[in-house]
């Protein structure tokens, strides 16, 4: 089975019966993560598996830190053996060392998984923070806005999702732009 079908079969039979509505946003995150084909090079296919994986770990089937990205990619290549290069985006996506430092899992983030290219881990954030919780698109500030909103201004992740904020709009940013120089004729890719 190639790696994207792979991926889908594996992220829906992890949410769609427990977690629906992380299921909608995953496969948002992956339909979003497709229109990203101009930039992604051969890297495309990559790509849209960590979209589908990357929030797996709140599975309560594999869940066990509660840190979802490190528990998603622990499970994915300690019992799945999936393409290291998906297991390192779903352990780093959307910020997650900022999140781990808050959590206190930061070292083991580090030390067990290294970072992907970075803009593939902007790709990845991109994709995430431009489509809500049902799989619809977005903005980011709308996005951290509603994250803060639905967790709580004072939780880890709200709190979380504040310090992050800034590289989130950046990162973002870095995308629509090399997404804009793409679709410009006559522009190199």
């Amino acid at each position: 089975m190639d790696l994207t079908k792979r991926a889908y079969s594996l992220a829906e039979s992890l949410l769609s019966e427990p977690l629906p509505r992380r299921w909608a946003h995953s496969l948002g995150v992956a339909e979003r993560a497709r229109s990203l084909g101009p930039i992604l090079d051969g890297d495309a296919a990559l790509m849209e598996a960590a979209a589908v994986l990357h929030d797996i770990g709140y599975s309560p089937s594999i869940a066990s830190t509660g840190f979802h990205p490190l528990d998603g990619a622990r499970f994915l290549r300690d019992q799945e053996g999936v393409d290291d290069r998906v297991v390192r985006l779903v352990a780093h996506h959307s910020c997650a060392l900022l999140e781990a430092e808050e959590r206190g899992l930061r070292e083991e983030l580090e030390t067990e998984f290294e970072l992907e290219r970075p803009e593939l881990v902007d790709a990845l954030l991109f994709c995430d923070m431009t489509t809500t919780p049902d799989g619809g698109c977005t903005s980011s500030r709308a996005r951290v806005s509603e994250i803060v909103e639905r967790y709580g201004p004072d939780t880890i992740v709200g709190r979380f999702i504040q310090w992050a904020a800034p590289e989130i709009h950046a990162a973002v940013q870095r995308v629509e732009e090399r997404l804009s120089a793409a679709e410009v004729p006559g522009q190199p890719r």
